[in-house]
């Protein structure tokens, strides 16, 4: 108790914890990008409850791996080496997440463009498969972006209590934005294309992570906020044109 009031009363820890607060939300960001997406590919009826097991065992894998502190940071310790180039677990989970979003982002990308005909009598077993496949995918990426945002917590600061608040603040946020942005991604269609564009890149991000190659995030986030910013435009020249023809009407 006397180790929290401390903290508590410290105007580092403060910073420290708003820092992180941001930092954990801009990485939670991605996860809720795929949550989105995939989430959106079940019927109606599944996609709320999808969501909501997806974001719960993001928080869940955050706060498991908190709790193994020294564990995580052993992930980062150098298992084996190729030709120079030094490989721990956590590049290793690295690449291995990246490559999967690459080829997950990929595949939708190609059902949108081609989408195989649905038939109706294998309506019912496709809705549990596909249930149960969300909830494997979405357990899998929660498990690549819970290790990316502990460490990245380790790294910033070695108080407990701040990691335990600020991953949970990130989870809190992803739950009540979770909803607003599958709507928006479900209303505009167009905007589905650009967010899985912002997965094939954050996957590549990942995979040259991997392979020891610091891509800074600052970079990463102004692309994905420029290319969103331009289908904003996009998005209103429509609306705009459509109310233009509504009138004319």
């Amino acid at each position: 108790m006397e180790y929290l009031l401390e903290l508590a009363a410290s105007p580092t820890a403060w910073i420290a914890l708003a820092t992180l607060v941001v930092m954990e939300i801009v990485l939670g960001i991605d996860n809720l990008i795929f949550i989105s997406i995939l989430t959106n590919k079940l019927p109606k009826q599944y996609q709320q409850k999808a969501r909501r097991i997806g974001i719960g065992m993001a928080l869940i894998l955050r706060l498991a791996l908190l709790s193994t502190i020294a564990f995580i940071v052993q992930l980062t310790e150098p298992v084996f080496e190729i030709l120079g180039q030094a490989f721990s677990w956590k590049d290793m989970i690295l690449i291995a997440g990246g490559l999967f979003l690459v080829w997950k982002a990929t595949t939708e990308i190609h059902h949108s463009m081609d989408p195989a005909p649905e038939d109706p009598k294998s309506a019912t077993s496709t809705v549990t498969l596909g249930f149960a496949a969300a909830i494997g995918q979405i357990l899998m990426l929660d498990m690549v972006f819970s290790i990316d945002s502990i460490i990245t917590a380790v790294g910033m600061t070695e108080h407990l209590p701040i990691m335990i608040i600020a991953v949970v603040a990130s989870v809190l946020v992803m739950l009540f934005a979770a909803e607003p942005l599958a709507k928006f991604i479900n209303d505009n269609p167009t905007v589905v294309m650009l967010a899985l564009g912002f997965l094939i890149m954050i996957g590549m991000t990942l995979i040259a992570e991997g392979f020891g190659a610091h891509v800074p995030k600052g970079y990463v986030y102004a692309a994905m906020a420029f290319s969103a910013g331009i289908e904003v435009l996009n998005m209103l020249s429509r609306r705009a044109k459509q109310k233009k023809i509504t009138q004319q009407a």
